[in-house]
């Protein structure tokens, strides 16, 4: 049986999400942490990269307090009759059903207003797992209040958008999922040109080539915003 993680065992959590956590052994993944000021493996801040000749705390303020990840089933309160022990025992079976997923690699991308990272390559089974996670674990989520509702809808939805929001909580899931790790909030032209300068240059180099998505991280939100691991997933091989 699993143990509580030495987080988990400090913090009442008020949301939980499935992401995926880079390995933290590698270069990437460090760098990442480091950019953003948090790690959500260890639940620390971190310092950000020095010299380079921006204000990196302003450029990540938004992103910071999820970590360096990529949503799978985005942030749920636990449903009523629900506990952390039977969602955990969730997420080892679904792990356990479904195979690792490996991509040409990942790249420096605009999205809209901001940077993040995006998977090269076929899609499909990546896609099939977001969808799995979103779906399969769908009876441990509260439904959305009329608040967050509202909140959500004045993004001006799509109508699919709004049909996945009223259904699984949240509108970019299923068909409308797009999986990436975002690198830093809304910036305007310029200062989105300048950090993606720097990214490539100071991330770019220690991407993953290939990418591999080996596992599946529950992490839990405490009550500062902050996001924490709770336990890795591996995905059967």
């Amino acid at each position: 049986m699993e143990r509580a993680t030495q987080q988990e065992a400090k913090v009442t959590f008020l949301r939980y999400a499935i992401y995926f956590l880079p390995p933290a052994s590698e270069a990437w993944a460090g760098f990442g942490a480091s950019w953003l000021g948090w790690d959500v493996e260890t639940g620390q801040e971190l310092a950000h990269p020095a010299e380079t000749g921006l204000d990196v705390a302003a450029l990540t303020a938004t992103p910071r307090k999820y970590g360096l990840h990529a949503t799978m089933k985005p942030p749920f309160r636990l449903a009523e009759g629900q506990d952390v022990d039977a969602l955990r025992r969730a997420c080892a079976t679904l792990a356990a059903s479904r195979p690792a997923v490996t991509l040409d690699g990942l790249e420096i991308a605009r999205l809209g207003r901001f940077l993040a990272l995006r998977p090269v390559g076929e899609l499909g089974a990546l896609n099939a797992l977001a969808a799995a996670c979103v779906t399969e674990l769908d009876p441990f989520r509260a439904p959305a209040t009329p608040q967050e509702l509202v909140r959500r809808r004045a993004a001006r939805l799509s109508p699919e958008q709004d049909a996945h929001l009223l259904s699984w909580g949240y509108p970019y899931v299923l068909d409308q999922f797009r999986f990436h790790i975002t690198l830093t909030g809304r910036l305007d032209d310029d200062m989105l040109m300048q950090a993606q300068t720097l990214l490539q240059r100071r991330l770019g180099p220690l991407l993953p080539v290939p990418f591999t998505l080996a596992d599946l991280a529950l992490v839990g939100e405490a009550g500062d915003g902050r996001f924490h691991l709770i336990h890795r997933y591996a995905l059967s091989r």
